[in-house]
């Protein structure tokens, strides 16, 4: 079982990006599935998550507004869209598959290795 994060880079401030986590070894779609980010210093929160049916979803208050988590069953793939970046935004990504729906890492089972966002001002 393995989650893959990727798309991250540099990115100047109010640009868009969009992150990648593919899962290998399992069918994501029998998960929910959670991006959580960790910037320099400070602990690892949840910023978003997505039921197995993508029927529900959350987000934290800090990116309500500007990041959706679109999925993609068929390409075993869930998608962070990232709009309207901020330079606070700057962290490492990682994503988690799980059972329920919430951003405490509680809820997840697996986790892929992150990717790093880095947004300019």
């Amino acid at each position: 079982v393995q989650l893959q994060a990727s798309g991250g880079s540099l990115v100047q401030a109010e640009g868009s990006l969009r992150l990648s986590c593919t899962a290998s070894g399992f069918i994501v779609d029998q998960y929910s599935i959670g991006w959580f980010r960790q910037a320099p210093g400070k602990e690892r929160e949840g910023v978003s998550c997505v039921t197995s049916t993508g029927r529900s979803t959350l987000y934290a208050d800090s990116v309500k507004g500007r990041f959706t988590i679109p999925r993609d069953n068929a390409k075993n793939t869930v998608y962070l869209q990232m709009n309207n970046l901020k330079p606070e935004d700057t962290a490492v990504y990682y994503c988690a598959a799980g059972h329920g729906l919430g951003l405490s890492s509680a809820w997840y089972d697996y986790w892929g290795q992150g990717t790093l966002v880095t947004v300019s001002s």
